[in-house]
């Protein structure tokens, strides 16, 4: 959830520089406001977001961006690879205990799709083989335990939400 913001203010800046054959300088700048608000917005430290904006920055003009056929695109691909090399630049797998059950548990802000992420990491455990089991632990949030069931229901989960 985090990323949507930022993967819709880029869409839409691209958007409004896709006519154009080449981007200036402001332009620029304006793109890499939107990425750092998105950014803020989805409560990265000020400091990375800086840093992250600073290196964009530096690899765009570097790269003679402005001067580029698909200058928005060409944006939009630094700044993927920036977030890829940010979020630890590899893919990592789950490490599974030798007797099960292995426990995953998510963690994060209300909204930020922890329920969602639960059932599709469910079908992909599904599809390797595993027999995930879903588990409700939010006594907090009134409707957290019946989206659980109703993710679960969706992707023919075992759910246990008491």
């Amino acid at each position: 959830m985090a990323f949507e913001g930022l993967s819709s203010r880029l869409q839409e800046i691209t958007r409004k520089i896709r006519g154009k054959a080449r981007i200036t300088e402001s332009d620029l700048k304006e793109m890499l406001r939107e990425v750092k608000l998105a950014l803020l917005e989805a409560d990265v430290n000020y400091k990375i977001v800086k840093d992250f904006i600073a290196t964009i920055q530096e690899k765009a003009l570097g790269q003679d961006v402005l001067k580029s056929l698909t200058p928005g695109q060409q944006v939009v691909k630094i700044v993927k690879d920036e977030l890829v090399e940010l979020l630890g630049g590899q893919t990592s797998q789950i490490n599974f205990t030798p007797n099960p059950p292995t426990i995953i548990m998510l963690v994060g802000l209300q909204g930020s799709g922890k329920t969602t992420t639960a059932g599709k990491l469910a079908n992909l455990l599904r599809k390797q083989g595993k027999k995930p089991l879903l588990v409700a632990c939010d006594v907090y949030r009134p409707a957290a335990i019946k989206q659980l069931q109703v993710v679960g229901a969706r992707a023919k989960h075992t759910c246990f939400c008491k």
